[in-house]
């Protein structure tokens, strides 16, 4: 597959790592020598110094064999004008561009973006992506990392383990047998900087992140077995009201009408225009690390505090104000990877990376066959994937320990029409069922081939 990707920043990068660990031949095209040259002595990918939305530059980097173009330069019209020409002049079959300006999102513009006006397949949105991330761990109180899978009948839980965790030193094969109603089926732990694809002999430590798949309808059991039985937020205060904290705080308007919201905005004009936007919440004036303004606020009786202005270390500091408050929750919006390691040991609970989520859902598109939905974890860990089994598949028809999965693969669920299946060793695959399946990033590849099917590709 050979791939262009315009930009080579933070996101940029990360797309080009996993893919270029795939074999994929790629392209990456931006105007700053350095980060070019960064890119190209780190990864196996071509460099090329240049204006992405140039017609000669998207040329010599092989637009016209090639089969994706990725635009994710800091210039949403880059991103744009780059997909318009690799549609009209070199018959690039599919389009991905992110789009950070609200204006261009608004439902009103809907149709710019058809194939007969601005033929982009995919407008990736940070801003409201990361809202709809941190809207779902709201829902699922304790969790650092929430995705709903087959339509919402699975989900895919992040929790981290404490001292405090009941099922710690557990061999993960006794779990069923001291839960037998615990549907779930943990698929990674993220163990001192390390992913472990678990064996059934596996058990849980103290500190580990873990990652399971569970049927959302057992998913308030499942969290009650690694001692989470907190009560989704009623009392909710929202640092920042950027576009993340604007989009958030609409998102939870509309879906959680329980919810009492106060959102603080340090910029007067931004703030004005927030509360003129919202119905219900409370919009403050001010600085977040002010403690006058935190008392305003609340922050005291609220349940969590998300902070997720555009300034890192203000996040940072006013969630361990707010916790000190005696808020009981902290989702905190990093953007520097490096701080990602610090935060977790200062007691905030919940780390989001704008880049991480963005990542993911790009990847979603990118991937082959009959692959559904694709959710990166632990930044290259690997993948969890949403797939429809079909008859030629190697997977359908036969018990799951005899089916021959490559290593670092495990299977998480199989959802067969309105029913979810937790599987276990002798549980059968059959034709068009649903399988969430966990792959670490080296067996990811293998997946994508067992899901294909010849002239599918694109």
């Amino acid at each position: 597959m050979q791939v262009i990707i315009c930009g080579a920043g933070q996101v940029g990068s990360n797309i080009a790592r996993y893919l270029a660990t795939e074999g994929a031949d790629i392209t990456v095209i931006d105007q700053s020598p350095e980060l070019i040259e960064k890119i190209s002595e780190s990864l196996d990918v071509k460099g090329l110094v240049g204006f992405a939305s140039h017609p000669d530059v998207l040329e010599r980097a092989g637009a016209a064999d090639a089969d994706m173009v990725i635009a994710v330069t800091y210039a949403d019209e880059v991103n744009m004008v780059a997909c318009q020409i690799c549609h009209s002049i070199f018959e690039v079959p599919t389009k991905i561009a992110r789009v950070r300006h609200q204006s261009y999102l608004d439902p009103m513009w809907s149709d710019l973006f058809g194939r007969d006006n601005m033929p982009i397949d995919v407008i990736i949105s940070p801003e409201v992506e990361v809202a709809k991330a941190i809207e779902r761990r709201l829902r699922v109180p304790g969790a650092f990392d929430v995705h709903p899978l087959a339509d919402g009948k699975v989900s895919l839980i992040g929790v981290h383990c404490t001292e405090d965790t009941p099922i710690l030193d557990t061999p993960l094969r006794q779990l069923t047998a001291l839960f037998p109603e615990l549907h779930i089926v943990v698929v990674g732990i993220w163990r001192q900087n390390a992913g472990i694809v678990p064996s059934p002999e596996d058990s849980l430590k103290a500190g580990d992140d873990v990652y399971f798949v569970a049927e959302t309808a057992h998913l308030a059991r499942a969290m009650a077995a690694f001692g989470h039985e907190e009560k989704e937020a009623r009392r909710v205060v929202i640092v920042g009201g950027g576009n993340i904290g604007l989009n958030l705080a609409s998102r939870v308007e509309k879906e959680h009408p329980h919810v009492s919201m106060k959102l603080i905005e340090v910029d007067k004009k931004r703030a004005e225009h927030v509360a003129q936007s919202l119905e219900r919440s409370v919009v403050i004036h001010g600085d977040a690390l002010d403690t006058d303004i935190l008392e305003e606020a609340g922050c005291r009786l609220a349940e969590t505090v998300v902070a997720v202005s555009n300034d890192d270390e203000v996040n940072i500091l006013a969630s361990l104000l707010a916790k000190r408050f005696g808020c009981r929750r902290a989702v905190t919006l990093i953007n520097k990877a490096t701080y990602a390691s610090l935060v977790g040991t200062l007691g905030i609970d919940t780390v989001v990376s704008p880049r991480a989520i963005t990542v993911s859902t790009i990847l979603q598109h990118v991937r082959r066959g009959r692959i559904r939905s694709v959710h990166s974890i632990s930044e290259g860990f690997g993948e969890v994937i949403e797939a429809e089994a079909l008859e030629t598949s190697s997977l359908v028809g036969v018990a799951i320990r005899d089916s021959k999965l490559p290593d670092g693969v495990i299977v998480g669920a199989i959802v067969r029409g309105d029913k979810v299946i937790i599987p276990r060793g002798d549980t059968v695959v059959r034709p068009n069922d649903l399988v969430i399946i966990f792959a670490a990033t080296a067996a990811v590849k293998k997946i994508e081939k067992l899901f294909s099917v010849k002239l599918e590709f694109f």
